[in-house]
C-alpha cells in the first residue's frame, strides 16, 4: 500500500484515539481527584517506518496490531475545595490513597470517605482505605488525621491509632483506569516518606480537567481527522484517475 495512504491512516487512528480519551476526561470533569489521560501519537523516527507496515496492514486486512498510539497521564494536581467532612481527604502533592478492592490493591486521589458498619474507613464503593499496618478501623467519626496522614482519635488522647498508606508511580506513565474513580497499580510503585505527605482533611481535590481546553482538543482533532480524511479521498481519485487513463492509452 502506498505510504500515502499509510500515513493519513496512522493520523487518523491517532485523532480516532485523541477524541477517545477526550471523552473520557469529560465524562470525569467533575470526578474528585481524577487526572486527565493523553493521547499522543507514536514517535517518529526509527519506530516510524514500523508503524507505517502496521498501518498498512490494517488497511489490507491483515489483522489487528499494535496501538499506533501512546497514553500518559496528566500527574497534575487538581484544586482543593473545602467541604468541611473529616473523613474528606485530599493529597496536596503527589501520591494516591490505596485501596483494598474484591480484585486486589487499587490506588485514588478521590478522597471521599466514609465510615461502615465495622468502623473501617471505606471508600463512597465500600472498598477499605489502607493504612501503613493494614485496614483503618475507628471508633470515632471525626478523627483528627495530620498534614502527614497520621490518624489520631478525636477524644484529647492524642493516641496515633493509624497511618495512611500514601503511594506514588514513575512520572507520567499511563495509569490504568478501573472504575469508580480507581487505578491499578503502575510503574516502580513505591510509598511516600511520611514526612513528604501532603493530607488535607476536609478538603477534595478537584478532577485537573479543564473542559475548556478539552473542547478545544476536541475540535483540533476532528478537525485534523477531517483533512486526512480528504488527503486519503484525494489520493484515491488521483489513484484511480491514473490507472483510468493507463487503460485508455493501452
Amino acid at each position: 500500500m502506498s505510504e500515502v495512504l499509510a500515513i493519513a491512516l496512522h493520523s487518523m487512528q491517532g485523532d480516532m484515539a485523541r477524541v477517545e480519551q477526550i471523552g473520557m476526561n469529560m465524562a470525569n470533569a467533575l470526578t474528585p481527584g481524577y487526572k486527565r489521560g493523553i493521547a499522543m501519537q507514536a514517535p517518529q523516527g526509527a519506530s516510524f517506518a514500523a508503524h507505517l507496515t502496521q498501518a498498512a496492514a490494517v488497511t489490507e486486512g491483515a489483522g489487528t496490531t499494535a496501538p499506533l498510539v501512546e497514553f500518559a497521564t496528566d500527574a497534575r494536581s487538581g484544586t482543593l475545595k473545602s467541604t468541611g467532612q473529616s473523613l474528606d481527604l485530599a493529597l496536596a502533592g503527589k501520591g494516591h490513597f490505596e485501596v483494598l478492592t474484591d480484585a486486589g490493591p487499587a490506588y485514588t486521589r478521590g478522597g471521599s470517605f466514609r465510615l461502615d458498619a465495622r468502623g473501617r474507613l471505606v471508600t463512597a464503593q465500600g472498598y477499605p482505605v489502607m493504612g501503613a499496618g493494614g485496614e483503618i478501623v475507628l471508633n470515632v467519626s471525626n478523627p483528627s488525621i495530620a498534614a502527614n496522614g497520621g490518624v489520631t482519635s478525636a477524644n484529647g488522647d492524642g493516641a496515633l491509632v493509624a497511618q495512611l498508606k500514601v503511594v506514588e508511580f514513575d512520572g507520567n506513565a499511563r495509569l490504568q483506569p478501573k472504575g469508580d474513580g480507581l487505578v491499578a497499580a503502575g510503574p516502580g510503585m513505591k510509598l511516600v516518606a511520611d514526612d513528604e505527605v501532603q493530607v488535607r482533611q476536609g478538603f477534595l481535590e478537584n478532577s485537573n480537567v479543564s473542559s475548556t481546553y478539552e473542547m478545544t482538543t476536541l475540535v483540533h482533532a476532528m478537525r485534523h481527522f477531517e483533512s486526512m480524511q480528504k488527503v486519503a479521498q484525494g489520493y484515491d481519485d488521483m489513484l484511480g484517475t491514473a490507472i483510468r487513463k493507463l487503460g485508455e492509452t493501452s
